[in-house]
């Protein structure tokens, strides 16, 4: 059986087994009492527009809500906009908006609130950093016929800014004028079913029940206000302390459970386990094409010919992780399946490459050089994407182009400032991440040249190949189309150039006591959601 058709059917699995377990569920829903929830990524801004980072996503939801949900299809259902229609080939978008809403601060949810956000994210002054200002690029105008209907026209047809408009999180009017607007904080506003109460830097974050909420997504477990009064969520960064956590009673819920512990919840009657792939983009090493060794076709080539992942990936997470091979998760509708088991695992063409290169010599420490200077090559690692035991994945891959190729990657891990000037100027060997944007905005932050809108093109590359697929495939609201387009990009981006080495798909992992009904994941992007339909049976 094919990767991609196991993964579709353990996806499949996973979120029957959800729906199974929520309807044997030995009590009906009920309200009352407040959660905790350890979660592995602390936010890096609690702003839900300018935070990049996937794991936040959890914390922010609760309180930040968007205009449409989507199905496990990734087809649109309503939410805080009641419909919407796309015109004039994917240019122009229509959304009529409830008139039941209202923010936490008791500011009126209307057109006129919801065009402010769509217009700041075309101001650099707030924006700049972030794939918001990319996104942002291609509107022309927005409009407010009346209180109750947006209309944003692009520039020229873009098909993936109907899945970005959709899911933008909007906040109030009056966080536009709040000095907290940036970082975030108690002064944001959203519609969500919980306000935020208060953040403890480094420890957690508190939210209370929002009261006056009646707004859900037409694909909510129900309607009206959260069932809990409360949900905690507390920053425990290490594995093995959430799993302490959660097997001593200190918390009710955890996310991110490593390969080692995942045994410790499964088949266990005192607990769930959950699991579930992300969507969006693997995660990779991209490799620099415009500095340092990782310049020359052939040492990229190298890397990604000579490396093995497949037993590195199940010595480190004991077979619960998906190893990758393309520019996408293998559960988006855009995967492309061509790129399977057809590189890697080879040294000796590695080897046959670098020597071509003309890294024919050795160091004392047996490290390939060339003039002098040795094939040292630099990965950068954000200290806020550290998780899901990558620093161990890292290091091993490390060892491993030593033992096999004789090239010396230097790890580094970076706060988001060093980060930020370090992605601005280029200097940099490869950096390592992943994303779980979908309908294709990740792959053309990766792959758009940085100064055409590629946000987090880690690569940097501006091949002239490239662009035609990446506006054929915009250019279309036709997904089979799309997907022929961007199997094509993968082929030239990935085994020709080598421009990233994928490793693996992140996914995403709940455990909780057996009192915790509820929890599960988004049904699209397959990311925990939000504690909304959460509930406390006795315990």
């Amino acid at each position: 059986m094919r990767l991609n058709n196991k993964v579709a059917m353990m996806a499949t699995l996973s979120l029957l087994s959800i729906s199974i377990a929520s309807s044997f569920a030995a009590d009906k829903p009920r309200s009352g009492g407040t959660l905790t929830w350890g979660v592995e990524t602390e936010p890096n801004t609690l702003n839900p527009q300018l935070n990049g980072q996937s794991k936040a996503e959890l914390i922010l939801r609760v309180a930040y809500e968007s205009l449409l949900a989507r199905k496990a299809d990734g087809s649109f259902v309503p939410w805080l906009a009641e419909r919407y229609r796309v015109e004039d080939g994917g240019k122009r978008l229509y959304f009529t908006l409830r008139k039941d809403v209202h923010f936490s601060d008791g500011e009126k949810f209307n057109a006129h609130a919801v065009a402010e956000n769509f217009r700041h994210i075309q101001d650099p002054a707030y924006c700049a950093g972030s794939s918001l200002c990319a996104l942002g690029g291609h509107i022309a105008t927005v409009e407010t016929p009346d209180d109750s209907t947006l209309v944003i026209t692009l520039k020229d047809a873009y098909s993936p800014f109907l899945s970005f408009a959709a899911g933008l999180k909007l906040i109030s009017p009056k966080s536009w004028q709040s000095p907290q607007l940036k970082s975030g904080g108690t002064d944001l506003a959203g519609t969500g079913p919980f306000i935020l109460q208060r953040y403890e830097k480094g420890q957690q974050i508190v939210y209370v029940k929002n009261k006056d909420y009646r707004w859900a997504s037409a694909n909510a477990a129900h309607q009206g206000p959260a069932w809990l009064d409360g949900v905690t969520y507390r920053f425990l960064p290490e594995s093995s302390v959430r799993t302490g956590a959660l097997l001593s009673g200190q918390v009710d819920l955890i996310e991110g459970v490593s390969g080692n512990d995942a045994a410790e919840f499964k088949d266990n009657p005192d607990f769930s386990y959950q699991h579930a792939l992300n969507a969006g983009t693997p995660y990779s090493l991209f490799l620099n094409v415009e500095y340092g060794p990782t310049r020359e076709q052939k040492v990229r080539q190298a890397l990604l010919q000579g490396l093995d992942i497949d037993p590195i990936l199940k010595s480190i997470y004991r077979g619960e992780r998906t190893r990758v091979w393309g520019i996408t998760s293998p559960v988006d509708p855009l995967y492309d399946a061509g790129l399977e088991g057809k590189y890697g695992n080879n040294p000796t063409l590695g080897n046959q490459l670098l020597d071509e290169a003309g890294w024919t010599s050795r160091d004392a420490e047996g490290f390939r050089t060339k003039n002098g200077q040795r094939l040292s090559i630099e990965i950068i690692q954000a200290q806020a994407t550290v998780r899901d035991q990558r620093d161990v994945l890292l290091q091993a891959i490390q060892a491993q182009a030593r033992q096999r190729l004789g090239v010396e990657l230097k790890l580094r891990y970076v706060d988001s400032g060093t980060y930020s000037e370090l992605r601005n100027s280029g200097q940099f060997g490869s950096i390592a991440n992943s994303n779980t944007e979908t309908d294709g905005i990740d792959i053309e932050n990766h792959y758009l040249p940085v100064k055409a809108g590629g946000a987090i093109n880690y690569s940097r590359t501006s091949a002239p190949e490239l662009l035609p697929w990446l506006k054929a495939a915009s250019s279309t609201l036709d997904t089979s189309a799309r997907r022929g387009f961007y199997g094509q990009l993968q082929q030239f981006a990935i085994v020709q150039q080598a421009v990233a080495i994928p490793l693996y798909e992140p996914e995403d992992q709940i455990a909780a006591a057996s009192y915790v009904q509820g929890a599960g994941f988004r049904p699209f992007k397959q990311m925990p959601e939000n504690a909304y339909d959460i509930w406390l049976s006795d315990h």
